[in-house]
């Protein structure tokens, strides 16, 4: 289906509904999303693992929250290694480019579209830890390693991709092996979607370094949209 601007920058859920349980009924995706979600679970069960999604849908206002609290410095800034970076010392460009690596701006994240999800294997997870979505936890020795071999073999049989893993030299995204896209509608969502859409979206919006992002919005393009 071809989206309207506003699905495409996460002001609508039109086009979702909700992922059935046991899942929390806070997810949504479109319809064939969560078909294909549903066979690639029952895959993962067959072969030991409790698939489940840490995040689906994500309207504009969470997203918006999230990079509002990390320019401000009240949320953490991570390091590829994990460590929080100190934003003190930084440009607002400087700032929105350390952010940039790892959440999406408001309005451009794929999680506004309904293809995309963030999963892991809460039956994995140490007793007292929280998960963190860093990759560590995904390579060799971490929690989900396993389980990222499994995804890499199984995923394209239920038309599933890894958008944030064999990323061109030119993109300084960091990587995500828990982030999976199905992609017949995200390439359809990608294509639809436009520097000039965004900018509509932010219309009457607070975004911390608005004005460096407008005046750099070709180069985030470039560097940091999948």
């Amino acid at each position: 289906m071809n989206l309207t601007s506003k699905m495409l920058t996460g002001q609508s859920r039109e086009h979702l509904i909700n992922l059935p349980a046991p899942h929390s009924p806070h997810h949504f995706l479109q319809a064939k999303v969560v078909k294909a979600f549903q066979g690639l679970r029952q895959r993962a069960v067959k072969n030991g693992f409790n698939l489940q999604p840490a995040s689906s849908f994500r309207d504009f206002t969470r997203q918006q929250f999230i990079w509002n609290s990390k320019f401000s410095g009240e949320r953490k800034v991570h390091d590829d290694a994990g460590n929080a970076l100190d934003l003190s010392s930084l440009d607002d460009w400087q700032k929105c480019q350390a952010i940039l690596r790892w959440s999406a701006l408001p309005g451009a994240s794929r999680h506004h579209w309904g293809t995309e999800i963030d999963i892991f294997d809460p039956d994995r997870l140490p007793t007292g830890k929280a998960l963190q979505l860093e990759p560590w936890e995904y390579e060799e020795g971490g929690y989900f390693f396993e389980l990222s071999e499994f995804l890499i073999e199984n995923l394209p049989h239920f038309d599933f991709t890894l958008p944030f893993m064999k990323l061109s030299p030119e993109k300084k995204i960091g990587r995500e092996p828990w982030h999976i896209s199905y992609f017949p509608l995200a390439e359809q969502a990608s294509q639809q979607f436009s520097p000039d859409l965004l900018l509509h979206a932010w219309q009457r919006e607070e975004i911390g370094g608005k004005a460096i992002l407008i005046a750099r919005l070709e180069a985030i393009f470039k560097a940091f949209m999948v």
